[in-house]
């Protein structure tokens, strides 16, 4: 199964979920500012890489993890994606997107902007890692969730 963690500018919310998922962040212990920065994406996606589906690693059942934005595409994002993979003749029941927007803060929303929208690194990734910290056991249980619900059908039975 290929499991797409999306956000709308990737670079936050569906990065800390896909890499709990992926094994790369400890479920439910708050990640330091430094283990966040050290993620894959984390807080380094620019205008140019929006739209990117980028892989983050593999879960325990064998599932790629990947990351992707959506912008203002909203609940239509996952309605292209699908389309495509019905181009492609590919099964819609291998795809998962997981929308992490729910889970995101204020600060990650201020924070992110400043840091990504308009560049001020300075002001805006203190405040998105801490909006990041602050969230972070919503992510775990989001990521906890979508492993057991769907890790299983991965894994082969007894």
């Amino acid at each position: 199964m290929h499991i797409i963690y999306n956000c709308y500018g990737g670079s936050h919310s569906s990065v800390t979920a896909a890499c709990i998922h992926a094994g790369l962040l400890k479920e439910n212990t708050v990640p330091t500012p430094q283990e966040l920065l050290s993620l894959p994406f984390f807080d380094k996606q620019v205008a140019k890489d929006h739209g990117s589906i980028r892989f983050i690693g593999e879960d325990d059942y064998g599932n790629k993890i990947y990351i992707s934005s959506k912008h203002n595409l909203s609940y239509h994002y996952e309605t292209i994606m699908r389309s495509i993979a019905c181009i492609l003749d590919y099964p819609n029941e291998k795809l998962l997107f997981i929308d992490t927007m729910p889970y995101v803060n204020w600060l990650m929303v201020i924070g992110g902007f400043l840091s990504r929208a308009l560049g001020i690194t300075a002001i805006g990734r203190p405040i998105v890692i801490l909006g990041t910290q602050i969230s972070f056991l919503k992510f775990s249980h989001l990521v906890n969730i979508i492993k057991t619900k769907y890790g299983r059908l991965n894994k082969e039975c007894p």
